[in-house]
């Protein structure tokens, strides 16, 4: 488990990208950061979300280290259909919620030969060596998840 410290600094990053992208300068981050436009599942609300993405074919994919306790992840499994933007690109899409534990531990591992360093450092904070087993992997799948984003449309947000 991650220290609330770790999560309250994570929460001061993303309100920077988020203003990146707000200020129409997302291209700076967009090769590692997206913003996800997702409705509160209670409050109806709108919410932007920037959060590390890895592009999968045509798909984004997004891990979601708190699992299904993060809002964002609630919030699309209340709502599938989301906005994303991701650099200058911004559409429609429909999103996916992921909690098996063996597609989450593909993912990971797909992360891992991407960006080696980055995604061993983060699995340091999980108490795992920073090239994890598969058997490490499935187990960390269990209290993360993941999140497929489809593309569907341009959009104009």
């Amino acid at each position: 488990m991650i220290p609330d410290e770790f999560w309250t600094r994570i929460k001061t990053v993303q309100r920077i990208h988020q203003r990146l992208y707000d200020s129409g300068r997302g291209w700076i981050v967009g090769w590692l950061i997206l913003l996800l436009r997702h409705t509160g599942r209670k409050s109806g609300r709108q919410y932007a979300t920037p959060l590390q993405y890895e592009k999968i074919g045509v798909t984004y994919c997004i891990g979601a280290a708190r699992g299904s306790r993060a809002d964002w992840f609630r919030n699309v499994q209340a709502n599938p259909q989301v906005v994303v933007s991701v650099g200058r690109k911004t559409f429609h899409a429909l999103a996916e919620p992921v909690t098996d534990p063996e597609r989450v531990a593909d993912f990971l591992a797909f992360r891992l030969k991407r960006r080696p360093l980055m995604i061993g450092l983060m699995m340091k904070m999980h108490k795992l060596p920073m090239r994890p087993s598969r058997e490490q992997l499935l187990e960390l799948g269990k209290t993360t998840a993941l999140v497929i984003l489809q593309p569907l449309q341009p959009a104009n947000v």
